[in-house]
């Protein structure tokens, strides 16, 4: 039984635990034969815990004997992104400047996920600050991605990624400042969902990416993601934007042969304004036409608003100089040259700028507003493109022939940062070189759970959850 027990959910292993058909122990044990291995294929983790998981494992194997399981995690092996402190657990932000740094104390979301009883695998793999989509850095080896050790896994949650896709843990944790989930859940094949902002709150709060940044999951399935995402969410005053409200319990639609009748959902392949691979939209359309099975009242078209990039890269940019700026005065050399092309860019803005883009978020937020008084969802590949080389680097330029630009290749899933939206990435097919394509579903500000739903229910219908990529 243990043989299997990586390859299998964290709500299916919840439920084993509780009845005593396993023990945390017996799971932890699987998992990390899983990482023995792998790992050293695809270099998912820049810190492995295995000390502190067994310690925590067979904590938790004593708490399920007697029946006092802390939550529905308790027991389950789980990562979080080597962005957030982890109090006694190194901590690098994938960069030379913190490769030695040892919080005292956790962030908000580390210390959620300890108190849920869950068993820590380690820290994974990211991008200095997480400032790229892909996952090289220069205090770990690249993470690569599980389908073909050849290509990116995306990032900034790269190794959280590649860490579930390659069966080293159900659960991951991580951040999405400008599609930092979705891009690797896309290109790795798993599922990532972005909460509303402010569902789980953020603290310490780094200036730099506080005003976009979204904590959540990286899993298998949809049901996981409800699961990790629940225990991380809810009011901290520390993180003044957290949001107050409660999200509400993740419960499947009712089994019925249209569960999305009365759904209005627009479908758009690249929001009127950027370049798509035509492969990755003739997948996702088959993805959109499922929904339509499903009873939802499809709409092929645009959002209608202008291309936020431009402003968003000054925002970006922006927080880059302030926030990494002084550093990479100190060290030139300890970053990417692109990198300190960035901050100069964001250097070279007046407050007048930065107010003004922050204005054009304003309305974009408006606009998107607007369009969700019309309809329920929108449907949007989750990236244009498949995974490309992990040779460090710029990465692909143009897709089918048009220049990408400033745009950059996260266009589809930005905006929602800017305006505070959940979305989620779920797998929805393969291309012909054998490699995900994620199909992106965004929903109302605060609706989480209705993303949550709808991605649930277009999940099961597909069941592409048993695949698994040929490693060693």
């Amino acid at each position: 039984m243990s043989d299997e027990l990586w390859a299998t959910p964290a709500t299916e292993l919840g439920r084993m635990i509780q009845a005593k058909e396993v023990s945390p122990t017996e799971v932890l044990d699987s998992v990390l034969g899983r990482m023995d291995a792998v790992e050293p294929e695809v270099h998912a983790f820049i810190t492995v815990t295995d000390d502190l998981a067994r310690q925590e494992a067979a904590a938790a194997t004593e708490r399920a004997q007697r029946g006092e399981r802390i939550s529905d995690m308790d027991g389950i092996p789980y990562s979080i992104k080597d962005l957030e402190n982890t109090a006694g657990i190194r901590t690098t932000m994938g960069t030379r400047f913190f490769a030695d740094n040892v919080p005292d104390t956790d962030s908000v979301v580390a210390g959620r996920l300890r108190s849920s009883g869950g068993v820590l695998l380690g820290k994974t793999n990211t991008p200095a600050f997480g400032w790229k989509d892909m996952a090289d850095n220069q205090v770990a080896p690249t993470t690569v991605n599980p389908w073909d050790t050849s290509r990116t896994t995306g990032a900034s949650s790269g190794g959280a990624a590649a860490a579930v896709a390659a069966g080293m843990g159900p659960l991951a944790q991580g951040s999405d400042g400008a599609g930092s989930i979705r891009i690797p859940a896309a290109l790795c094949g798993v599922v990532g969902f972005k909460p509303s902002f402010g569902r789980i709150p953020v603290h310490p709060i780094r200036e730099y990416w506080a005003h976009r940044t979204h904590m959540g999951p990286l899993t298998r399935t949809v049901a996981d993601a409800a699961l990790m995402t629940s225990l991380m969410a809810g009011n901290d005053d520390r993180d003044p934007l957290s949001l107050t409200s409660d999200m509400g319990e993740f419960v499947p639609l009712p089994q019925s042969d249209r569960p999305l009748a009365g759904r209005r959902i627009r479908w758009s392949p690249d929001l009127g304004y950027g370049a798509v691979s035509a492969e990755v939209v003739q997948i996702v359309a088959e993805a959109v036409s499922v929904l339509e099975e499903l009873g939802g009242s499809v709409e092929a078209k645009a959002p209608g608003w202008e291309d936020p990039s431009r402003f968003h890269r000054v925002i970006y940019s922006s927080g880059l100089a302030v926030g990494v700026g002084p550093l990479a005065d100190r060290e030139p050399d300890w970053l990417e040259d692109d990198l300190k092309r960035l901050i100069e860019y964001g250097r070279s803005h007046s407050a007048v700028d930065l107010k003004t883009a922050e204005i054009e978020r304003g309305r974009l937020y408006d606009a998107a507003r607007t369009l969700f008084e019309e309809i329920d969802l929108l449907v949007t590949p989750a990236m244009p493109l498949e995974a490309w080389s992990a040779e460090p680097g710029p990465g692909p330029q143009e897709i089918d022939g048009v220049r990408l630009g400033a745009r950059g290749r996260s266009f589809l899933l930005n905006p929602f940062n800017l305006t505070g939206q959940p979305a989620i990435s779920i797998p929805c097919g393969w291309t012909e070189a054998g490699l995900p394509v994620g199909v992106q579903i965004v929903g109302r500000r605060n609706q989480d759970i209705d993303v949550l739903q709808v991605a649930h229910v277009l999940e099961q219908r597909l069941g592409l959850g048993d695949r698994w990529p040929a490693l060693t």
